[in-house]
């Protein structure tokens, strides 16, 4: 069977823009949280989250103009991309293939500035009727919207700038599975390596949020946390007093390469991508099942795909380290510790457990990405990432969090989750290369 490496990683996220920066600050334990600079929160229910900083985006391509506005989900992308291919080395590999080099992203919507569109409906204010002018609102939408601005919001955008700036011409996809994304797009990118349509995938996923709408929206879901102190203690996955997620935006990338492709070519495998799991789990839409049946599911999937029985008792369990989805929401941190009960067994309690999610709050579409890559940086340093704010455990959730302080551990497998609003559960298992 055609095996698949990760040849190449980069993110963009809270923590900061480059692998290296953001893997000392989570062994760290550091928090990216902060109240909210893009906009005036200072009216929401929810004022803080993981915010991008320091990041400009034309650092990271060959000609800022020939992207024109690329909306922040797209910038994200081509930051995490640039570090990626040029770790991977097909920066200076001149001979690949690029009708058989395809991208597969979970990328969110790219909305952009929504000032526009407020200065608009005032000015089609009918007083006297007490709505919107329809007739007013098109004459002069038509004059004030920019139509490159309205594409950009498209999800698929950010596939078009990535293959613009690399030149890629084989299979493209992309998929908006919510929080489930980008873990979804690149177990999908390692089916088509699999599957011979390709030999080298650039996957991962980009998101933000992080505007009005979408903490107003979440916080009409009652999903935000509202947390009323330091910020940096406001997301706290597993804590019996965790209240909420808080958001965050960014991007996770990674090259993905047919095993042969990578070493005809002298690449260094850094991890394989041995496992891949999905279920539906369409309980509510917003609720997984309360029993754990599909992230459970998800996970079997995986270890079952990867050859890797982890129910049978041992005292070193095959899985070294999971990366949780770990949102710090009251049902998710249950429902996911019953779930990795069901599919680990009398094992569970030996495999450590940690999210990062408690330092850069929630990437959304780009979170499984992210955690993937710390999945495969805890392969490549042999250190496990804390769970931060982790000072008043729920008794009912009695696995092992990795409080507060990282670990040194020897780590040759790890597994990585992702649920989604809307009952996407994937998982993807990762193994140090051998």
């Amino acid at each position: 069977m055609t095996r698949v490496v990760v040849t190449g990683m980069g993110w963009i996220t809270p923590l900061g823009n480059d692998l290296d920066t953001v893997w000392k600050r989570m062994c760290n334990g550091e928090s990216a949280i902060a109240l909210i600079e893009r906009f005036d929160a200072s009216s929401f229910p929810t004022k803080f989250a993981g915010q991008v900083r320091d990041f400009d985006w034309t650092q990271y391509v060959k000609d800022a103009d020939v992207h024109r506005q690329p909306a922040m989900n797209s910038q994200f992308a081509l930051g995490a991309a640039k570090q990626a291919w040029e770790q991977s080395g097909l920066g200076s590999f001149d001979a690949l293939d690029r009708d058989r080099t395809g991208i597969y992203l979970g990328a969110g919507e790219g909305v952009l500035d929504f000032s526009a569109h407020s200065m608009i409906d005032t000015h089609s204010w009918d007083v006297e009727d007490g709505k919107v002018d329809p007739v007013a609102w098109a004459k002069f939408a038509s004059n004030q919207l920019d139509e490159w601005g309205e594409v950009e919001q498209e999800p698929n955008m950010p596939l078009w700038h990535l293959a613009r700036e690399y030149g890629l011409r084989g299979p493209a996809f992309n998929c908006l599975t919510a929080c489930a994304a980008s873990t979804q797009a690149i177990g999908e990118a390692t089916s088509v390596l699999i599957g011979g349509d390709a030999d080298v995938m650039l996957a991962g996923g980009t998101h933000t949020m992080l505007h009005a709408l979408g903490i107003t929206g979440f916080n009409r879901l009652t999903a935000l946390s509202t947390f009323d102190g330091d910020p940096k203690k406001a997301s706290k996955p597993f804590s019996r007093d965790r209240g909420g997620f808080v958001m965050g935006e960014g991007s996770g990338m990674l090259v993905l390469e047919t095993l042969d492709h990578a070493l005809a070519r002298g690449a260094t495998p850094l991890a394989e991508i041995v496992g891949f799991g999905s279920s539906a789990d369409a309980y509510r839409i917003t609720d997984l099942h309360p029993e754990g049946r599909g992230p459970s599911a998800a996970m079997k999937n995986a270890l079952a795909q990867a050859g890797i029985d982890a129910q049978t008792p041992t005292n070193n369990p095959p899985v070294q380290y999971i990366s949780a989805h770990g949102t710090s929401t009251q049902e998710n941190d249950f429902i996911e510790t019953m779930a990795i009960k069901l599919a680990f067994g009398d094992n569970a309690p030996k495999v450590p457990i940690s999210s990062i999610k408690s330092m850069m709050g929630h990437l959304i579409a780009a979170a499984g990405s992210v955690e993937l890559i710390t999945c495969i940086m805890s392969i490549q340093t042999n250190m496990l990432v804390p769970t931060i704010n982790l000072d008043n455990p729920d008794p009912e959730l009695d696995l092992d969090y990795i409080p507060n302080v990282a670990r040194k551990a020897q780590v040759d497998c790890c597994l990585s989750n992702s649920f989604g609003f809307g009952g996407q559960n994937n998982t993807l298992v990762v193994k140090r290369y051998e």
